[in-house]
């Protein structure tokens, strides 16, 4: 099914959309460093099965505005985006959101405070372990920044630095940054690095790359990260602190709506707070989930590395939900 762009006013901003199909709304949300792009293989089959798609790029990303602060990319700015694309889209009625890597982050997120705004959530990669209480960056410090190990997030703190490095040469950047996370790598890439080390620094360059990010897939991201840069994506990462503050009034509170994950088992979400069991947690904070799916082999990129069976997973899910009418 085609699709076409158009740009969103939301929140302030406006935000470029890939948009296909007509019926009840589902928004796709992208994470880093993606774009509407990381929906390809699922945009036309979720319109096919009647339901208008909303591909957005996040602010900061592709045709999308880019603000420079770094506060402008707060979990509040950006749940109120989706919120915003929700109320322009869907003819004044809740939509169903789904989400990968940050954008998992912020659909979770989205449907925790814009209850209304959101019917059903599913999220690719990153559970939702309840509101919290401390930033990400300072929980891991123990393993990894007191014991002189580098941790991308912390090098992601200084505005600049990893910017320099990723736009030196963009087309390095993605095929290295992409191969690390994916299920491809082996066991161990890029651990045990020592703090001071740079993100790309003892990554491969892999030729030719897995065939599910192609060619034309990898020259697309170079291009739009050419276009605006990074600053706006890695503005995301440089605001833990103010998040955690701003969600204190939900801390305790779960996500009610109707709920899918999708992860990978060689996914390092799931292995990121070692001794943590995330799927656990997530089935306590989310009492309306379906069985989780854990797609063997799979890496962080779920629905690049895996679409035919992430596609199949959404569509019997979306399947099991009450119509508009009896939502």
């Amino acid at each position: 099914m085609d699709q076409h762009f158009r740009m969103i006013a939301t929140n302030g901003i406006h935000l470029r959309a890939a948009v296909a199909g007509e019926g009840p709304l589902v928004v796709l949300v992208h994470g880093f460093p993606e774009s509407w792009a990381a929906w390809r293989h699922q945009i036309g089959p979720i319109a096919a099965a009647g339901y208008k798609v909303v591909a957005i790029d996040l602010r900061g990303y592709g045709g999308s505005d880019k603000p420079d602060a770094i506060e402008a990319y707060d979990l509040e700015s950006m749940t109120a985006d989706i919120a915003g694309v929700v109320a322009a889209e869907g003819d004044g009625r809740p939509a169903i959101l789904i989400g990968h890597d940050w954008g998992a982050a912020l659909v979770w997120h989205t449907a925790l405070v814009h209850e209304t705004q959101v019917r059903a959530v599913a999220a690719l990669s990153v559970p939702f372990i309840g509101v919290a209480e401390a930033a990400l960056i300072d929980i891991l410090k123990p393993v990894h920044a007191d014991r002189g190990r580098f941790f991308y997030q912390d090098y992601f703190q200084q505005p600049g630095v990893a910017e320099a490095e990723a736009e030196g040469d963009l087309d390095r950047f993605v095929r290295r940054f992409y191969y690390w996370l994916s299920g491809d790598a082996p066991d161990g890439l890029g651990d045990g690095r020592p703090a001071g080390s740079t993100l790309l620094e003892g990554l491969p360059d892999v030729a030719p790359f897995p065939a599910w990010l192609g060619e034309e897939d990898i020259a697309y991201l170079v291009g739009e990260f050419a276009r605006g840069g990074l600053r706006g994506p890695l503005n995301r990462y440089r605001n833990q602190h103010r998040d955690v503050d701003w969600l204190t009034p939900w801390r305790g509170r779960g996500i009610d709506q109707p709920a899918l994950y999708i992860g990978g088992t060689r996914d390092i979400v799931l292995s990121m707070l070692p001794g943590f069991d995330l799927i656990a947690a997530m089935r306590a904070s989310v009492p309306n989930l379906a069985e989780p799916v854990l797609l063997e082999g799979c890496g962080h990129w779920t629905q690049q590395e895996r679409p035919d069976a992430v596609t199949d997973h959404l569509l019997a899910w979306l399947a099991t939900l009450p119509k508009e009418n009896d939502a």
